[in-house]
């Protein structure tokens, strides 16, 4: 069974975050500069073993399309084509970036780490990781 990886979708950075090879704990991986992000994809699963990539999906707080939803679109079409054997998922992100600032905060960390966009946008990938397999695991408890 191989890891699972979350990307925090941006049109600047791209935050990304995995999870151990058991799939229980959800660890921040790195920032990619977005125009680099494939190439780093294509390095990083040649190292290591990935089965599914959850996607962020942004949305607006009514439920509808945000305006990089169109760039996140052709992201997973991308995703898609350049590695047909991998799982791709879809997950709600709304208020990960929210929470990753106020998680900053509460963890004691310095205004200068919490100013660095990058920082946020690891945690905001973990965030995402994080509820997606609480969401696994709630599914798999109601069978």
């Amino acid at each position: 069974m191989g890891r699972i990886m979350a990307v925090d979708y941006g049109t600047k950075r791209t935050g990304l975050a995995v999870t151990d090879p058991s799939r229980i704990i959800a660890t921040a991986l790195d920032t990619v500069p977005t125009h680099q992000l494939f190439a780093y994809l294509h390095q990083y699963f040649t190292h290591e073993k990935v089965d599914t990539i959850v996607v962020g999906d942004p949305r607006r707080l009514n439920n509808e399309a945000s305006s990089t939803t169109v760039l996140v679109n052709q992201f997973v079409v991308r995703l898609q084509k350049e590695f047909p054997a991998m799982h791709i998922a879809r997950y709600d992100e709304r208020y990960t970036s929210l929470m990753a600032s106020r998680s900053l905060i509460e963890s004691g960390q310095s205004r200068k780490v919490r100013r660095d966009k990058g920082m946020v946008d690891r945690v905001s990938a973990t965030i995402l990781l994080q509820n997606y397999l609480a969401s696994l695991s709630s599914s798999s408890e109601r069978l």
